[in-house]
């Protein structure tokens, strides 16, 4: 699921794979799908984008946004992206392809639940919105200050790391997978409230965000996810579904997985405290 690395790591791909390309023809929702959330008629993409040039690509929090002359694509959580050779086979299902003049392609499909969206001028979406005006994670404007500013926030103290973390786009694209590295690093259980936090503590916590996120960019997102060309990340997941129930990397205990706050948590308790 696309979250603020792999949003990074995707926006980079497209950059050195697809900038300048023509889109030639532009096929939206052949393979209907209830969850598949579209800006208008997805009927109307081919009128927005045939004919315009691929002009770049940016991260924004969970999504990536693509630059097509006056028309922006932007793809949300959920929505997976692949990028296919001239000679390469094209997916049978999906919820848009874009066909460039070079005969190669882009196709996006969802899973459970995703947003392929076009538009041109604004989007007035609080998702988008914010992932536009708040500093991003890695970013200059993302600094010790500015962290210092949210977890002092009066409303948020009565919360728990993840609530405060992962919930209400406080850091655009910082999720619920992303979310369980970043806290074992910090060695914090999912479950601890802000306001039991001390000073050293926020520092730590900043610390592991900025580290973690850093660490999965530079390796080209996580191992649970693919990128452009169908790849698995190069971050191997310490806390995922790909660990539960094997040994701490650190102290050798199991890693425990379990539901709270409408998804699943994984943490060892013995390098974890509540």
């Amino acid at each position: 699921m696309l979250e603020f690395p792999e949003a990074k790591v995707t926006a980079g791909q497209i950059n050195r794979t697809l900038k300048g390309k023509r889109i030639a023809a532009v096929t939206a929702n052949q393979s209907p799908h209830k969850l598949a959330w579209y800006n208008g008629d997805p009927q109307d993409y081919p009128g927005l984008l045939v004919g315009k040039s691929v002009e770049g690509a940016e991260g924004r929090g969970g999504m990536v946004e693509v630059r097509a002359g006056d028309a922006v694509l932007l793809f949300s959580d959920g929505v997976n992206l692949r990028f296919h050779g001239e000679k390469e086979t094209r997916p049978p299902k999906h919820q848009l392809l874009i066909e460039f003049a070079d005969s190669t392609v882009l196709s996006a499909s969802v899973q459970m639940y995703g947003g392929i969206i076009c538009f041109k001028g604004t989007y007035d979406n609080q998702y988008y919105k914010a992932a536009v005006e708040k500093p991003a994670p890695l970013s200059p404007g993302f600094d010790r200050a500015y962290f210092g500013r949210l977890i002092s926030d009066p409303e948020t103290q009565k919360l728990s790391l993840k609530a405060f973390l992962a919930t209400e786009q406080r850091i655009p694209g910082l999720g619920n997978g992303v979310l369980q590295d970043i806290l074992f690093n910090a060695g914090m259980h999912p479950r601890k409230k802000i306001s039991t936090l001390s000073d050293a503590e926020r520092e730590t916590l900043f610390r592991a965000v900025t580290t973690t996120l850093s660490a999965m960019v530079e390796l080209g997102g996580r191992d649970t996810d693919r990128d452009l060309f169908g790849q698995p990340g190069g971050y191997i997941t310490k806390l995922s579904k790909n660990t539960a129930g094997k040994p701490c990397s650190v102290c050798g205990n199991g890693i425990n997985k379990e539901a709270y706050m409408g998804g699943s948590i994984y943490y060892c308790s013995h390098c974890q405290k509540v």
